[in-house]
């Protein structure tokens, strides 16, 4: 049975009434699955009109709402509820998006804290259009840091970020939390091409060679040499990711946090010798993000290299020159 829609009046403040409709019986919202009885329209009538201009304001707006209600009517008929949208609109996104953010890897989280501070801490799903968004990307590309306030973010940290906030876009749309797919309307930050550093074999057994004051840094660094592992994949790694392979010798099944896909990569016996004795929990236990920083900016340069090397250059080291000369045990000497 379709519901009927009745146009009510309810008084408010200042001599007036607030216009809304009734449905009766009350409708199910088709996402919320709660039932509507009410839907204020936000709009008002003069209760006691004192002039012929506030009475000409009442017949021009009751038109207008009569007109809501009519197309209220066949919406329920048809049973398309998009009007209800309209709640929806005015609900917190940075809410939605910070729940969100926090279930994904730590570069969500970064975009989630840039974009909560570009609006100032208040965002509606209703905020969301094209213009906003486009504002959002020219904020990147002039943002600072947050780590480091002083420094501005790289242009592909900048189009790294912009495509993160269009992948959140993209869950709003594909779950019909916007109606519209923004990401039509946007142009993504093209990355630029940089020189990546990478270590050579004299100076990766130079860099072994050298003592380091927190040894687990050292051993997770040759570590990511012969793993190609990621530093947010070495910080989660546990002794339960590391199996017996079936052809003999390790491997290493793991999540990656960056893609967040199931990866499994055999390791070499040197490899495992960086682990330690099999215990349980995490293997690198006292690792620490913060000691890529200045401690391994230390190390590097106690160890004389000139490059600007970072944890992720590691990943790049081309370690089949000590497969070939049979060398791996210069490296832990």
């Amino acid at each position: 049975m379709s519901s009927k829609v009745t146009l009510r009046r309810k008084p408010i403040s200042k001599g007036r009434e607030s216009l809304y409709l009734e449905y009766y019986p009350a409708i199910r919202d088709p996402e919320t699955m709660k039932l509507v009885y009410k839907e204020f329209l936000g709009i008002y009538i003069y209760q006691n009109p004192q002039n012929q201009i506030e009475r000409d304001y009442n017949v021009e707006v009751l038109q207008k709402a009569e007109g809501i209600r009519s197309i209220r009517v066949q919406a329920v008929i048809n049973e398309e509820f998009g009007f209800m949208d309209k709640a929806k609109r005015k609900s917190d996104f940075l809410a939605y998006y910070k729940e969100t953010a926090e279930n994904k890897n730590i570069k969500w989280r970064f975009v989630y804290t840039h974009f909560e501070q570009f609006v100032k801490g208040k965002c509606t799903f209703g905020d969301l259009n094209v213009e906003l968004c486009n504002k959002f990307r020219n904020y990147l590309l002039i943002a600072k840091q947050l780590k480091h306030p002083t420094e501005k973010i790289s242009r592909n940290s900048a189009a790294g970020y912009f495509s993160t906030f269009r992948a959140m876009l993209k869950i709003l749309h594909k779950k019909k939390m916007i109606r519209e797919n923004i990401n039509d309307y946007l142009d993504k930050i093209e990355y630029e091409d940089v020189r990546k550093e990478y270590l050579t074999k004299d100076e990766l057994l130079k860099l072994a060679s050298t003592p380091c004051e927190i040894p687990v840094l050292k051993v997770a660094s040759l570590f990511s040499c012969l793993t190609g592992l990621r530093i947010s994949d070495i910080l989660a790694l546990e002794w339960k990711n590391i199996h017996p392979a079936s052809e003999g010798g390790y491997c290493i099944r793991i999540r990656t946090e960056k893609t967040e896909t199931e990866t499994t990569l055999p390791i070499s016996d040197e490899a495992l010798g960086l682990c330690g004795t099999r215990e349980t929990g995490k293997v690198f236990k006292d690792l620490q993000r913060s000691m890529i920083q200045h401690p391994l900016k230390k190390w590097i340069k106690q160890a004389g290299i000139e490059k600007k090397i970072t944890f992720h250059c590691f990943r790049h080291v081309n370690f089949y020159f000590c497969l070939e000369t049979n060398n791996l045990q210069e490296l832990f000497s």
